[in-house]
């Protein structure tokens, strides 16, 4: 990939997740590169790349559309996280060094409520705590299925926040959080993955799919 067509691939993958360009919309490739200062050569580029990702769909004429919120996706990612999710923090309760374990107490340290309308770095401040716990299992296959998971699952948690949270949830996600950091530290991988259950089973996932009538 060119160098324009990375820098295009980071700015509209931060569009998409930002809400910018909106769920279901179609993207209009020659208003969109001026704004980025680019032909529509790279910008093609970066949406195939996009599209593997499956932040962008592309039809048969090359028409790009961000695609669509569905009860079906959300059922799918948030089965998809009670799986591995858990299996992730009890294997880095049984294989995180000393390095993991402090990147796991910083990112917790920096974590910020996710409120009604979130920015980029309250939103990254999570990210980065949920990957400091997986990359700790030390399992590179369950890593990268993960992180390919979390873009997806972003522009769910922004449907969920729509609707507000209450102080019960902010504080109910801030002990979770804690717990999790203490059973990792502990090495308690049994306690660490029910944990991180309840924790998918509570999300913000769950909160959008119930929202979209499933």
């Amino acid at each position: 990939m060119s160098t324009k067509a990375e820098t295009a691939y980071g700015l509209v993958r931060d569009k998409i997740l930002a809400g910018e360009l909106a769920p279901g919309s179609v993207i209009q490739q020659g208003s969109l590169a001026r704004e980025l200062g680019i032909s529509t050569t790279p910008l093609r580029e970066a949406l195939r790349r996009l599209m593997s990702d499956g932040l962008v769909e592309l039809d048969a004429h090359r028409d790009a559309r961000v695609p669509a919120l569905t009860a079906e996706e959300a059922r799918d990612l948030l089965e998809i996280r009670r799986s591995l999710d858990p299996l992730a923090a009890g294997l880095a309760a049984e294989r995180r060094t000393r390095a993991d374990l402090d990147l796991i107490r910083q990112t917790a340290s920096d974590l910020q409520p996710l409120r009604t309308d979130p920015g980029p770095k309250e939103l990254a401040s999570h990210r980065c705590f949920h990957a400091a716990i997986y990359t700790a299992s030390h399992n590179q296959l369950l890593i990268q299925a993960l992180d390919g998971l979390w873009d997806k699952a972003d522009r769910y948690r922004r449907l969920a926040l729509e609707s507000g949270r209450t102080e019960e949830d902010l504080e109910r996600t801030h002990a979770d959080h804690l717990a999790l950091v203490d059973a990792i530290a502990s090495r308690d991988g049994e306690t660490a993955a029910a944990v991180m259950l309840a924790h998918v089973n509570a999300s913000l996932g769950a909160r959008a799919l119930s929202s979209l009538g499933t």
